[in-house]
């Protein structure tokens, strides 16, 4: 018959087990809420779906950290129930358990990366050279600022982006090129133009954000034109604040230059 202390373990063994297959599900529910929204980038305006997706991830992680105490608790009852043995023996025993648990903690402070979101810093990494929008102004200013500008590199451990403004306005201090360091979350990338494919179409009628002609700036915008027959025809669209004798005219843009209006945008 078992003692108290092994089917104590074994009960924790279990508990690990059943930890380690709740992780599995989470996961596997984050991944296909990432496909499901990367299908149909719209879905991202639901605030259910993205409250959705955050109590996951939160989820994850309240598994992950049960994970590791249930780990060092096995650790620990496995430690009393080993022979002491020699002294010397008794001494490298405890140097490597104090190491393994050591090991264990730095393990823990490693923040556990799904497939999901590895996948997407490697996307985000590959947008270097590329052209996107980006908000330049911080959460606090009276209003938004988009302009288009140049990845030229993104750092996966801050998941922050270094851009480069390449035609800053006449009203820009200094007059020349800008650089910028900003979150992933002020960088929306344009639809590419050679895969149209994958660009989101915009019913009539959708408040979008889009590069005003002639300029490098982005403003809000409602798309004014009838149901697009391929997603390589222009927008016709009518820019907020561009009045012009009492109506606001109807400006052509390309489609790889007109992204979702981001929520809670101010202009």
């Amino acid at each position: 018959m078992a003692s108290p202390d092994i089917a104590v373990i074994l009960d924790n063994s279990k508990e690990l087990d059943k930890l380690r297959k709740e992780q599995d599900e989470v996961l596997l529910e984050i991944n296909k809420l990432h496909k499901k929204i990367q299908s149909n980038p719209e879905m991202v305006e639901k605030p259910g779906d993205l409250t959705r997706l955050k109590f996951l991830y939160t989820h994850a992680k309240e598994l992950a950290e049960n994970e590791v105490n249930v780990s060092s608790m096995l650790l620990s009852q496995l430690d009393t129930l080993i022979p002491s043995g020699q002294p010397g023996q008794q001494r490298r025993r405890i140097e490597g358990g104090e190491q393994k648990k050591k090991r264990t903690k730095a393990d823990s402070d490693i923040p556990r990366v799904s497939p999901s979101m590895r996948n997407q810093l490697e996307a985000l990494a590959a947008l270097k050279g590329e052209q996107v929008a980006a908000r330049v102004t911080s959460d606090d200013a009276d209003k938004d600022e988009w302009f288009v500008v140049k990845v030229m590199h993104f750092d996966k451990e801050t998941k922050e982006f270094e851009v480069l403004d390449e035609e800053p306005g006449d009203d820009e201090e200094g007059g020349g090129q800008r650089k910028y360091r900003l979150p992933y979350s002020r960088i929306i990338p344009f639809p590419k133009r050679n895969e149209p494919s994958g660009a989101q179409d915009f019913p009539p009628g959708r408040h979008v954000l889009a590069v005003y002609p002639g300029t490098t700036a982005l403003y809000k915008a409602t798309v004014v034109n009838p149901h697009r027959k391929r997603k390589t025809d222009d927008y016709l669209l009518e820019f907020d604040d561009d009045e012009e004798d009492g109506s606001l005219p109807q400006r052509t843009v390309p489609f790889h230059r007109v992204v979702a209006l981001p929520e809670g945008h101010r202009q």
